[in-house]
């Protein structure tokens, strides 16, 4: 891969992960809720999930989702139930104002839980997989070794999405430290339950390119 090649998936990196989508509202749900240091756990599961989509992309698999309707539908549909029930979760989270207990605020949530959540938001995301299947071929030099070639998108979209879901998270973080009263934090819940629900349902629309 060439320099002026990289620089060039570097920016469509930034321009991917500034996207605003279901990963973002995960981070700044998990941002509002936990606190960052425990939503950090979140971002790297959301990381772990893009990888997950660059590997299925590279090894052929994602052409196969491409073409069978039926794993296109089932992981589609996975991924809507999912970002649905996570809204619906937010929707019902319990209310503590930022002078509450930290624990008591912090619950439920354990790492793990956060871990696979961001990995989930991103694994069954069909848009994710058919975005990369579309996008890495246009970086990749077929005459070079393609590992190598794989291994430096994988660390570049790695390190873009990490610095502005971090950056998301980091916001969601800062504001729930100025909230100070249950109706402002029932209200950002219901947001951004509203917003997971939301997400959902515009995944329901996708449909692939024919």
């Amino acid at each position: 891969m060439s320099l002026s090649t990289w620089l060039a998936f570097f920016v469509a990196s930034w321009l991917i992960s500034l996207s605003p989508g279901a990963g973002a509202i995960s981070c700044m749900a998990a941002g509002m809720r936990h606190g960052y240091l425990r939503a950090t756990w979140n971002i790297l599961g959301l990381q772990l999930g893009i990888i997950l989509t660059m590997v299925i992309a590279a090894v052929g698999l994602g052409a196969v989702l491409a073409a069978s309707t039926v794993a296109f539908a089932t992981i589609k549909w996975l991924g809507v139930a999912y970002l649905v029930w996570l809204g619906v979760q937010q929707w019902r989270a319990p209310v503590f104002g930022v002078d509450a207990d930290a624990e008591k605020r912090k619950l439920p949530g354990t790492r793990g839980q956060l871990l696979l959540r961001g990995f989930l938001v991103n694994a069954t995301n069909p848009k994710s997989i058919l975005f990369m299947l579309a996008v890495l071929p246009q970086f990749i030099d077929p005459a070079r070794p393609l590992l190598p070639q794989y291994v430096i998108c994988a660390a570049t979209i790695f390190f873009t999405d990490l610095v502005v879901m971090s950056a998301y998270t980091a916001f969601a973080a800062r504001t729930l430290r100025t909230l100070s009263a249950p109706h402002h934090v029932r209200w950002l819940n219901r947001t951004f339950g509203g917003l997971f629900v939301a997400a959902g349902a515009l995944l329901a629309t996708f449909k692939r390119a024919a």
